[in-house]
Parts: C-alpha cells; sequence; structure tokens
C-alpha cells in the first residue's frame, strides 16, 4: 500500500509539484473517501488509499513519487438515501470534477447507475457492482507548456466577428487533414482551417463545448451519443475525443495558433446542469460526491429541481459549487489562455432563492477576477424556469445572444406583415432591449442561425423540421422555425425555386452583417451546408452534422467574404453606441434616417403602411470615404423603385447578382427587385 502524506487542502483536484501529486476533493456529507490509482491503461486498480479528513470538508492527501500521466478515480462512502438527498455509492467509481483530463471517452453502461437498473424499488433500491471497468480515469497532467510569446488578440467588440464552431464536426470530414487527426484540436488549427477562416474575415471562433459529455441510456440503446456536448461531466478537462495526440497540450497549441492568426478562441461553457440526469440518470461524479451540495433538490429531496430541462441544475449558490464554476472559468482563461465564455441557459447561474437576479453573487464574483474581468462574457439569456426569459437583464460587461434578432429577421425576409418597425430597431441594435440599462449595441450577438435549429441553407429550404433520425418520432427540436420552401420541402432542382432561395440566403447574411451589434455566423452556412431539415442534430455524430467541405457554393462564401469587408470598411455599420436620429453637428444630416421608397422620411403611421424601406447612414469622418451609405430593402416579392437623394451614388452590394460584380453607378431612381437589398454608397451626407 502507498503511504499517502497530509499536503494541503486548499488546492483542489491533483496538482503536481515536481515531487509528487496533491489531491483534495470536497464533500461536506461524505463519511469516507478512497483514492483509487490505476495501472497506465487503466484496466487495472494498483493502490486504493484513505485520504485524510475533512478539514472544512475537504478530504485531501499527498502522494510522493508519482506525477503526470497518473490516472485516479475516487469512491466516495455515505448514506444511500435519496428521500434525504444521498447518494453515497462507493461500489461507483467516480471522476474528481477538477480533473484536468480523462484517459477515455464516455461510454454508457449501466453499472453506473448507484441504482439496480430493473428493480421495481428503481432509485430507491441500491446496486452493488462495480463500474470501474467502464469508467474513465482521471489522469494528472503537467501544465508546463511553451506559448511562445503567445499574445491574446483582444479584439475590440465593435470590431468582433464570431464564428460558432463543433471541434469534431468541422473537420471530420475534411479533405486536406489526415483521416488520424479529423476532429480533433490538432486539425482545427490546420493551415487549411486557419486560412479559410482569415480570407473569410473572422475575429473570433466560439467552440460549442468542449468539456468530457456523458450521454443518455436513450441514445446509447439507439445508437446515438451526444453530439453537441451540452450534457458535461467535468468542466476543467477537454472531451478526450477532440485530442488527437491524448494531451491537453494539444488544445493549448489550438489557442496559441488561433491567436497568431489574430483570431480569439471563446467556449461555449454548460454550468447550469450535468450529464447525470434526474435520480434515474447515472452516478458519475457529483452525484456520488455529494448530491445535496451540488444540486438544486426538490422539496422531496428525491427529485432534482429542473431549471433547464435537462433533468437537474446545479446549486449556484452553495458556496463550493461557485468556487468550482469560478475555479474553472479561471483555469481556462488564465492557464488555457481561451478569450472568452458563452453561457449556456445562463439565467440558471443567476438565480438565488430560484430567482433571476442581475446582482446574483455570481456576476459579483466573476467581476472580483482580475484575469475573468478582461474576458468577453456573453450569455444565453434564458432557460426554463420561472422567469426565465431575461434578455436585456444581464450587466454592462456582458453581451446576450438577441432571439429577437434572429425570430425578427427570419420572419421580415419570409415575408410576414407589419414588422418594419421591428425590423429598423432590431438593424439599429435593439436599442429598446439594452439601452434602458445604458448598454450598446454591442450587448447584443446578432445571429440568423445558430448550432440549435435549422441551418442557413435548410431554413429556406423546410417549412417543417426532420427530425426523425434522433429516434423521438420527430417530437424534439423548435416546431416554430419562422422558415419557408418556397414551393417544394427539401432540396430541389426547380430553377426558380433555387434562385429565390440563394436570394433569401444572401439576404438574411447581409441583413446580420449590415446589423448594428455583435455578428455570429454559423459553421458552414457561409458556402451552404444542410443537415437536411435536422433542427436539433444534438445526437448525430455522423455526416448529418459533420461539415461537407467537398459541397462549397464558392460564389456565396465570396459573397459572405465581401459583406466581412464592407463591415470593417464603414465603422457606421459597428458602432460601439445607439444612433441618435439627430442631425450631427456642423451639417444638415441626421446620423441615421428611415427613408420611404419615394425619398420622404418616416413618420407616424408610415411605420405601418409600407414594408419596403431606406435607410441612410451618415459616414462620420473616421471613413476612407465622405458622404453617406444608403442600404434600400424590398421584403416583397415585387419590385420597387426608390428616389435616391441627391448627390452621386454606386452600388457596392446586391443580393439580386453574383457578388463578383463591379460596383456600378446607379441613378436618381432604382429599381430594387423582389426579395432583395442593396448597399450603396453616396458621395455627400443626405
Amino acid at each position: 500500500m502507498m503511504e499517502p502524506k497530509t499536503d494541503h487542502p486548499f488546492a483542489l483536484g491533483a496538482h503536481f509539484n515536481g515531487r509528487g501529486v496533491n489531491f483534495a476533493l470536497f464533500s461536506a456529507h461524505a463519511e469516507k473517501v478512497e483514492l483509487c490509482l490505476f495501472d497506465e491503461r487503466g484496466e487495472r486498480e494498483t493502490h486504493r488509499i484513505t485520504m485524510p479528513g475533512p478539514m472544512n470538508d475537504i478530504w485531501h492527501c499527498y502522494v510522493p513519487q508519482v506525477g503526470p500521466g497518473l490516472l485516479y478515480g475516487y469512491r466516495v462512502y455515505g448514506p444511500y438515501d435519496p428521500l434525504a438527498g444521498h447518494r453515497f455509492n462507493p461500489h461507483k467509481l467516480l471522476i474528481d470534477p477538477y480533473t484536468r483530463a480523462l484517459d477515455r471517452p464516455f461510454e454508457w453502461s449501466d453499472l453506473h447507475c448507484g441504482y439496480s437498473v430493473g428493480d421495481s424499488r428503481g432509485d430507491l433500491s441500491f446496486d452493488t457492482r462495480d463500474n470501474a471497468e467502464f469508467m474513465p480515469k482521471c489522469r494528472v497532467v503537467d501544465p508546463a507548456f511553451d506559448w511562445k510569446g503567445d499574445i491574446p488578440p483582444q479584439t475590440a467588440a465593435n470590431q468582433t466577428t464570431i464564428y460558432e464552431l463543433h471541434v469534431r464536426g468541422y473537420t471530420m470530414r475534411h479533405p486536406a487533414i489526415a483521416q488520424p487527426l479529423r476532429g480533433s484540436c490538432a486539425a482545427l488549427v490546420s493551415p487549411e482551417v486557419i486560412n479559410h477562416l482569415r480570407v473569410l474575415g473572422i475575429s473570433a471562433v466560439e467552440l460549442l463545448p468542449v468539456h468530457p459529455t456523458g450521454t443518455s441510456r436513450a441514445l446509447w440503446q439507439n445508437g446515438l451519443r451526444d453530439f453537441w456536448g451540452y450534457n458535461s461531466i467535468a468542466f476543467f478537462a477537454p472531451e478526450p475525443r477532440i485530442l488527437a495526440s491524448g494531451s491537453v497540450s494539444e488544445f493549448k497549441a489550438m489557442v496559441r495558433a488561433f491567436h497568431e492568426a489574430g483570431i480569439e478562441v471563446i467556449l461555449d461553457v454548460v454550468f447550469n446542469h450535468t450529464g447525470e440526469g434526474d435520480e434515474l440518470g447515472p452516478t458519475l461524479s457529483f452525484r456520488g460526491i455529494d448530491n445535496a451540495s451540488y444540486y438544486c433538490l426538490a422539496e422531496d429531496k428525491r427529485r432534482y429541481v429542473d431549471f433547464t430541462g435537462c433533468k437537474n441544475t446545479l446549486n449556484v449558490e452553495h458556496p463550493r459549487v461557485l468556487k468550482m464554476i469560478l475555479d474553472a472559468l479561471h483555469y481556462w482563461a488564465a492557464e488555457m489562455r481561451v478569450d472568452g465564455f458563452r453561457f449556456d441557459l445562463a439565467v440558471s447561474l443567476a438565480r438565488e432563492g430560484h430567482h433571476f437576479s442581475p446582482y446574483a453573487l455570481f456576476f459579483a464574483a466573476l467581476r472580483q477576477d482580475p484575469i475573468l474581468a478582461r474576458v468577453k462574457l456573453i450569455a444565453e439569456p434564458w432557460d426554463l424556469g420561472p422567469d426565465g426569459y431575461q434578455l436585456g437583464s444581464f450587466p454592462a460587461d456582458w453581451s446576450e445572444w438577441n432571439d429577437k434578432f434572429r425570430d425578427t429577421m427570419r420572419r421580415f425576409w419570409r415575408g410576414d406583415a407589419g414588422l418594419l418597425g421591428d425590423f429598423s430597431t432590431r438593424l439599429a441594435g435593439s436599442s429598446d432591449v439594452y439601452a434602458p440599462s445604458g448598454r450598446g449595441p454591442t450587448a447584443s450577438v446578432n445571429y440568423i442561425t445558430a448550432h440549435d435549429g435549422f441551418t442557413l441553407r435548410d431554413l429556406v429550404s423546410y417549412a417543417v423540421k426532420h427530425n426523425e433520425a434522433n429516434c423521438e418520432d420527430n417530437r424534439d427540436g423548435a416546431e416554430e422555425n419562422f422558415s419557408a420552401n418556397y414551393g417544394v420541402e427539401g432540396e430541389s432542382n426547380d430553377s426558380a425555386i433555387r434562385v429565390i432561395r440563394l436570394r433569401q440566403r444572401r439576404n438574411l447574411i447581409a441583413t446580420l452583417l449590415f446589423s448594428e451589434g455583435i455578428p455570429m455566423l454559423t459553421a458552414g452556412d457561409e458556402f451552404g451546408r444542410t443537415q437536411m431539415g435536422n433542427n436539433n442534430a444534438y445526437c448525430q455524430d455522423n455526416e448529418t452534422s459533420w461539415v461537407d467541405w467537398d459541397a462549397i457554393d464558392h460564389n456565396f462564401m465570396e459573397f459572405v467574404r465581401r459583406l466581412l469587408q464592407l463591415r470593417l470598411r464603414f465603422s457606421v455599420l459597428r458602432r460601439p453606441r445607439f444612433f441618435s436620429g439627430d442631425q450631427i453637428s456642423g451639417t444638415s444630416s441626421k446620423d441615421i434616417a428611415w427613408l420611404l421608397p419615394d425619398g420622404r422620411e418616416l413618420f407616424g403611421s408610415d411605420w405601418h403602411g409600407t414594408s419596403c424601406l431606406g435607410v441612410s447612414y451618415a459616414l462620420d469622418g473616421s471613413e476612407t470615404e465622405d458622404g453617406a451609405l444608403l442600404l434600400l430593402v424590398n421584403p416583397l416579392s415585387s419590385a420597387t423603385e426608390f428616389s435616391l437623394p441627391p448627390g452621386s451614388w454606386r452600388c457596392l452590394l446586391d443580393t439580386v447578382h453574383d457578388v463578383t460584380c463591379e460596383e456600378y453607378v446607379v441613378g436618381r431612381i432604382f429599381t430594387l427587385e423582389g426579395h432583395s437589398l442593396t448597399l450603396l454608397l453616396g458621395s455627400r451626407i443626405v
């Protein structure tokens, strides 16, 4: 038996100091904790050490003459009393919540359940079978890494363009990447991928959850698995399947390479719930370590409060749980050098007494960390609990996914009536949402599509969802997508249908990139990726979700690149402050003016009497050109004539013609085709 020594109880996790490893685990209700060490293959337990403790609820020991690469897990003893909220079962090997790495991906086995599956008593029964054979083992890591003078880009919010992607799905079908590397962090920073993002004009990649993820019995039985990763089981470690080398250093090398290319890395993090599910879920980590501390339990302590729709909710009000979340964020920002976080179902993190509070301890604690105070913070501003929709309610240093933008723009271009006022408000940065709290346009993360829902191509090709492959009888996924198929459901060879679909894709992406706020594109939308109508491909770790690099629409990709160039060229399209609509000092022009097709400004009832719109932006002197931009919008099927303001105008881009068309001068009367958008540059301010 290896003899442990007492060391530091405050450094939770497993930490190598050059001579040995210090282990520390929090559990307020455990009666005994055993540290289990394994051989290098994780197949045979070599030592079992009873850990001293608790000291302030921490069990800890120091094991000399071991180091990086060591595999371990925990067995935690205590009452198995679900009715009292306790689910200890020492027959289940458990993952350290602070582990920096796992030796293998999680795979389902009924042995992971603390109760006897099939027993009529359900979770009130007790399973005595050992699960160690099937359980991932924690790995001690060496934190040393040569960052080679890495300098984070620190891109200003109003110059940021986010590109949401899945590490595995993005390169699994990339023909230029060797098979062993596909789907990994190493593949993601291959020259081919980096060059694609740089040429496109992306400033930040937002990675879908990279933490190890669990899966459910139902998915496993159907031959599926959690692909998106929104069922985290370890918040400090990367998912083993995205590390081709098996080393955490691969993730660091990815971050370093992105930074060298001027691209920031934002992580989508899921601290609102875990992959352990409800009372019939597996016992993988938190449930077996201290169920009553880690989770929000219902009045009937056998059950879990579910604000997330994922069967459990982490108890962020518990100081140790809050500390774990903050420690994880600090680790990823300081040691892994990521540049920001997007918080899934972020309302759950700011609930106090089950109610959302903009003054929650979670927000205050983030501000106190000097590292986290500098990174980008993005909220998904809702959950499924009471008062769960909190768009616009997050603190001043946060940005938020703006689903009002998504829905308005989809409906407007689909042709829904009565949306001109809302369209204009979203185009100008959603001041109705963010101005009351003193925030600016960059509080809004604008998007047309995201991982959850239709791709851009599917949005204009399918009127309804087609999720049969998920084996849930097409009941899953959003019912209302504000989509249209323009005559045929799914792919079509009809030339007229293809023309309108292409034009609508251009309209939607152009509106996104010409709107005030932070735009977010979804990987593959820039070249026409399809999921064949599946709007909830969370469990499709296959060609449904993997980006198809052999089916690229190069013309559309060039169109998107041109849009991003124009966005960077004209700072008026990415303002840090809202438009006032007032006259600019020293000129006769307003910073923004809303125009009818006949050239008059819109007032009062005009907003309800037209669907077509001109938007005049005065260039503020910081541009390379003098004059004004004029955005013309026509969601109708028929053409509309616009009377242009005085001056000389030329077309920079329209959604009717191929992007390769040269800029051209236009007359005072401009005919805007149906279902189209045009951006004009004028020689003088109107």
